[in-house]
């Protein structure tokens, strides 16, 4: 989440959907920009749906709200590879001394669960269960029973969006780099017909908001 009062503008970050570069382009757009609710405990969080950061601050309904998503089957992979990645050059079985960031890792417990998991599919089949975060549609973070955010940008098209945003948000549009892009190639490869289909069960609201497909 990211809230500009000077632009009256608002970033719903929807876990793994290139947040991290959207960050830098709204901050370089609106230097106020405020992650953090004064008097607000708990504090929101960097993901914190749209519902929840209306509820918080009631004045950003009239702010111009907006969000990324990714196509579901390719955002879970996403997901699973930093996880694996993490826990192989930093996690135990690395055979590295466990320091400070692999303590705060292991004190997440979603990043903790999923590390235990066999791989990919236990993660698709359990994960999507067992873990809130995982098996939430992205568009839960975007709606409310009575409004959505303004404009949806894709990762599939994340350049182009970005620039939209930018341009929303009164900038020269610019080309940001895509921090912490995934570096695996296609998804397709990674599913077995069963975690095929219990993404498209699990995520079905995404697919019938955003029109994804395997």
């Amino acid at each position: 989440m990211l809230i500009s009062d000077a632009r009256r503008a608002l970033f719903v970050h929807v876990p793994k959907t290139g947040g991290v570069s959207v960050g830098v382009a709204f901050e370089r757009c609106c230097p106020d920009a405020r992650s953090k609710t004064p008097g607000v405990t708990p504090p929101l969080g960097r993901h914190a749906p749209y519902a929840r950061i209306l509820r918080a601050e009631p004045r950003t309904a009239d702010y111009w709200s907006f969000g990324f998503v990714r196509n579901p089957w390719a955002r879970m992979v996403s997901w699973w590879s930093m996880i694996d990645d993490w826990d192989r050059e930093w996690g135990p079985s690395s055979g590295k001394p466990q320091g400070e960031a692999a303590v705060k890792m292991r004190g997440n417990d979603m990043w903790r669960a999923a590390a235990a998991y066999s791989g990919f599919e236990e993660f698709v089949l359990r994960g999507t269960e067992e873990l809130p975060r995982v098996g939430r549609p992205q568009v839960d973070y975007l709606r409310t029973p009575d409004r959505e955010v303004d404009f949806v940008g894709r990762t599939e098209r994340f350049a182009e969006d970005l620039q939209e945003v930018e341009r929303r948000l009164g900038a020269e549009p610019t080309r940001v780099p895509h921090r912490n892009k995934s570096p695996h190639g296609g998804y397709h490869d990674y599913y077995s017909p069963a975690a095929r289909d219990k993404v498209a069960e699990v995520y079905a609201a995404d697919l019938e908001a955003f029109g994804y497909t395997f």
